[in-house]
């Protein structure tokens, strides 16, 4: 490795590493809150008590249905084929044209949110059950019970695991380059076959990615 070359390189393709990784971070922030909040409804959606008999019943067991389908498959497969299969083939299938940088947010949006569901419902589970009694009991609804005694607890338990998404997300935002998202991924491969310097490039990619990571856990 050669420390002249990667100073070169940091010289004099400085503004791309710093585009990329500023996309990185724009795309990873926005995709850690709107999957959180995705995350957040149907956490509770989720832990909403079931009716014994009625309509609301076959409502709430489709919802459920429909949710638990949602998380399982945004939890099976790869990011990188639910980022080919949503931006190429929603333009094959339903003529829909998203433009790299959209996709790529709500792809990590969607991905996000399957998995801060299941976080989500774990950390309102966590919540000892006789919190939710003591609400109900004094006339409160399941919303209201959520909003005033469950969820800021909830969610102060989740915090870590929330911080985690964020890094998986930063890091994770690499596999849109085969939409052409320009992040930093991407800009580190064009810098690459433009000097033909991979080792020292992507040594520079690593350490702003570890910079980013390092920051967010702290």
């Amino acid at each position: 490795m050669d420390f002249s070359v990667i100073i070169k390189t940091m010289t004099k393709y400085g503004p791309m590493f710093l585009r990329g990784a500023g996309v990185t971070l724009l795309i990873s922030m926005i995709g850690t809150i709107i999957g959180f909040l995705i995350g957040l409804i149907i956490g509770v959606i989720r832990t909403v008590p079931m009716p014994e008999t009625g309509i609301k019943k076959y409502v709430l067991k489709t919802i459920n249905a429909i949710l638990s389908v949602y998380v399982e498959v945004f939890r099976g497969t790869p990011m990188i084929v639910q980022a080919m299969v949503i931006f190429y083939g929603s333009k094959q299938a339903f003529n829909i044209d998203m433009t790299p940088l959209f996709a790529g947010i709500f792809i990590v949006s969607i991905n996000t949110g399957a998995y801060m569901a299941e976080i989500v419902r774990g950390g309102i589970v966590s919540i000892d059950n006789g919190q939710f009694e003591a609400a109900y009991s004094i006339g409160m609804s399941h919303l209201q019970t959520m909003i005033n005694v469950v969820l800021p607890q909830a969610i102060r338990n989740i915090l870590p695991a929330i911080g985690n998404e964020f890094v998986i997300n930063i890091k994770d935002t690499s596999v849109l380059n085969v939409i052409a998202v320009t992040e930093l991924y991407f800009q580190t491969k064009s810098v690459a076959g433009i000097n033909y310097k991979y080792f020292e490039t992507f040594f520079i990619a690593s350490v702003i990615y570890l910079i980013m990571t390092f920051t967010v856990t702290r």
